[in-house]
């Protein structure tokens, strides 16, 4: 499947690995742009957008294979030989299925509020609630929608996030592959463990990354680190956008030296 996506040259030539950076669960390569943008001065960045969302073709497969499969044919496409993966909530295990695919490939990795297992809980029915109420009511405006989806989803924060897919009274999402694939989503199957560099950002108030997950985190990723960004909930990069960066950046300039 040929991806839609943003490729942006380093600023800086100084020989660094390029960033891939991979976006959340109904979100676009826009996402992440808080992340790519600063990281331009010294990395090549390459914003994609996940089969299913932004403007990417739609499919009724969209399970973790399928998108690692379509992120690791656009590497080839682009020649990008070697490379560092940002991956944040459903990108971040697209990030982790791709180190089992390509091995040496991948450089390091980060990924945020995210951990290699299958989740029990639901989080989204609430979400496709208001989302499919709203394409059931046929409604244009983005203020409509907000209204329509309010009944479902109190926090407005997470209202204003979705609408930014809503495109003249239409979600870019595939909202019916992505339901009827949400068990394989939050899902996970094990691989053998990848011993390259990865760090694990998580947000503070976020039931995503906590202390229980450690063992599946050291058996898959023996090599992984962790840091926990104060004050923040799930979307970790939007809340705390300057501690967020901080984190990637120490991470970052130590694999420069270890490799430089």
């Amino acid at each position: 499947m040929k991806l839609h996506y943003r490729l942006q040259p380093a600023q800086r030539a100084d020989d660094r690995p390029p960033v891939a950076l991979l976006h959340g669960l109904f979100g676009s390569l826009d996402n992440l742009g808080v992340l790519a943008r600063p990281l331009q001065e010294h990395h090549t960045t390459l914003q994609i957008d996940l089969r299913n969302h932004g403007l990417s073709p739609h499919d009724a497969d969209a399970g973790y294979d399928a998108m690692s499969g379509d992120v690791a044919t656009l590497l080839d496409h682009l020649a990008m030989e070697s490379c560092i993966l940002i991956g944040h909530s459903m990108g971040g295990k697209v990030a982790m299925r791709l180190s089992a695919r390509l091995g040496e490939r991948i450089r390091a990795m980060v990924v945020i509020d995210m951990a290699p297992v299958a989740y029990t809980s639901r989080h989204h029915d609430n979400v496709f609630a208001a989302l499919r109420k709203v394409s059931a009511a046929g409604v244009t405006r983005r203020s409509e929608a907000a209204e329509l989806m309010r009944d479902d989803i109190a926090d407005q924060g997470t209202i204003q996030f979705l609408l930014k897919s809503f495109q003249q009274g239409t979600w870019q999402f595939n909202l019916e592959a992505l339901w009827n694939n949400y068990p394989a989503l939050i899902g996970w199957r094990e691989s053998a463990p990848w011993s390259g560099q990865t760090l694990f950002i998580r947000g503070e108030k976020s039931p995503y990354l906590d202390d229980g997950y450690r063992e599946a985190i050291q058996r898959q990723f023996p090599q992984a680190r962790a840091h926990v960004v104060s004050g923040a909930g799930h979307w970790v990069h939007a809340e705390k956008p300057e501690a967020t960066l901080r984190a990637i950046h120490r991470f970052l300039d130590g694999l420069s030296r270890r490799h430089g």
